[in-house]
C-alpha cells in the first residue's frame, strides 16, 4: 500500500512546487482583452515596488530587493542609480523639489540636486514597527499634507503601535504625523481623485477561505476599516466603513493610478464617473493560482456625498507578480512585474495601421 502512495504523493508535492513557482516564470506572455497589447519595456530592475515619472522619459523605480531608487530611459534603456543603501523601499512622492521616499519603518526627505540625485537626507518618521507587512506607498493631499499607507505586523491581531494597520498623516516638512484612518490592515497605494476624493487599497487576512475579499476603499478622515474585527458573520463591523469595491480574497490588490480621460485604455467619461486601474499581484494562500492581474475599475459617484458603486474586470491576467502601476502622462499604462527579476511593461491601444 505505502508503495502505491508514493506516487501520489509525488505528484502533490510537483504540483505544490509548479504553484509556488508559476507566478514567478509567467507574466512573459500575458493575456489582454481584444484591441489592446502588452509590450515589454525594460528587464533586469530588481524587485520594483513603485514607479515615478521624472518626466515623459525617465522613469523612477523603487528597487526593494537593491535597496535603490533607480532612473530609467524608457526609450533608450540606460538607468542610474538616484539613492541607494535604502531598507526596503516601497514609496517615493516627488513634492515641491524633493524627493519623499518610505521604506520599512521609515519616510524621509530629500532634495534633488540639479544633476537629479536625491541628496541631504531628513528623517520625518521613523521606528513604525513591521512584521507580515510594512510601510508602503506615499502619497500627496491637494493641501499638501502627506498620507502614508503603514500594513499591519501581524495577519490578525490588536495592533500595539495605533500606526500599525493604517493610513498616515504626515506633515512633509517636520515630520509631525497622526493616524488618518484605522482597521486598514495592509493598504499598498491609493490615488486622490479630483473632485471626489482619496481611494485606496487594502489586502485583507489570509488562511480563512473565501473571506475576506481584497478591498477598494473610500477614504474619510478618522474612519476605521473593518480590521481585525471584520469576521465571516460581521465582515462590514459596526461602526467601520464599507469597501465601494470588492475582489478575490487573498490576490493583493497592490498599485492603483487613475485613467486620464485623453487615455486610450477603456473607461469611463467624466458625466458617467471615472475609471481606476490596478496591479493585484496574486497569492500563494490559495491552491490554484489567482490574481496576476490588472483590474480595471468603473467607479460610480451616488446621489449621496461619499456613495460610490463600482463594476470591476480583469483587463490583463496571466501577468506574472504586478506590484506597482503609473500612467504615462502620453495616456498609456506602465506596470511592473516583482518575480522574474523585475520587467516593465506598457499597455495601450493596438495599432491597426489605419
Amino acid at each position: 500500500m505505502r508503495r502505491h502512495l508514493l506516487p501520489v504523493v509525488s505528484l502533490l508535492v510537483l504540483l505544490l512546487l509548479v504553484r509556488q513557482l508559476y507566478p514567478y516564470v509567467s507574466g512573459s506572455d500575458p493575456s489582454i482583452v481584444e484591441g489592446y497589447e502588452v509590450n515589454l519595456v525594460s528587464e533586469n530592475l530588481g524587485g520594483p515596488t513603485c514607479l515615478v515619472w521624472a518626466n515623459d522619459t525617465h522613469l523612477l523605480v523603487c528597487d526593494r530587493d537593491g535597496g535603490r531608487i533607480t532612473e530609467l530611459n524608457i526609450e533608450t534603456d540606460a538607468r542610474r542609480t538616484l539613492l541607494d543603501g535604502l531598507h526596503h523601499p516601497h514609496g517615493l512622492l516627488l513634492h515641491e523639489g524633493k524627493a519623499i521616499v518610505s521604506e520599512q519603518g521609515q519616510l524621509s526627505s530629500y532634495l534633488i540636486a540639479e544633476d537629479g540625485l536625491f541628496v541631504d537626507g531628513q528623517t520625518l518618521v521613523s521606528g513604525i514597527p513591521a512584521g507580515n507587512h510594512q510601510t508602503n506607498s506615499v502619497n500627496v493631499m491637494p493641501n499638501g499634507t502627506l498620507i502614508w499607507h503603514s500594513g499591519s505586523t501581524c495577519n490578525v491581531c490588536d495592533e500595539a503601535d495605533e500606526r500599525n494597520a493604517a493610513l498616515l498623516w504626515v506633515n512633509a516638512t517636520t515630520g509631525e504625523h497622526g493616524v488618518l484612518a484605522s482597521g486598514v490592515r495592509n493598504s499598498f497605494d491609493g490615488v486622490w481623485v479630483e473632485d471626489h476624493g482619496y481611494f485606496f487599497t487594502d489586502n485583507g487576512r489570509d488562511w480563512e477561505g473565501d473571506h475576506p475579499p481584497e478591498e477598494l476603499n473610500f477614504l474619510i478622515a478618522g474612519a476605521a476599516y473593518g480590521w481585525p474585527d471584520d469576521e465571516p458573520e460581521t465582515p462590514v463591523p459596526e461602526g467601520s466603513e464599507a469597501p465601494v469595491g470588492r475582489w478575490t480574497p487573498h490576490t493583493s490588490m497592490n498599485g492603483v493610478d487613475l485613467r486620464p480621460v485623453h487615455s486610450s485604455l477603456p473607461g469611463l467619461s467624466p458625466s458617467e464617473g471615472f475609471t481606476l486601474y490596478t496591479a493585484v499581484y496574486g497569492s500563494w494562500n490559495t491552491l490554484l493560482p489567482k490574481g496576476h492581474e490588472i483590474l480595471r475599475i468603473d467607479v460610480f459617484p451616488g446621489e449621496e456625498p461619499n456613495d460610490y458603486t463600482t463594476d470591476i474586470t480583469r483587463f490583463v491576467w496571466d501577468a506574472g507578480t504586478p506590484v506597482p502601476l503609473t500612467f504615462h502622462p502620453d495616456g498609456s499604462l506602465y506596470y511592473a512585474v516583482f518575480g522574474g527579476g523585475g520587467k516593465l511593461f506598457t499597455v495601450d491601444a493596438m495599432d491597426t495601421g489605419e
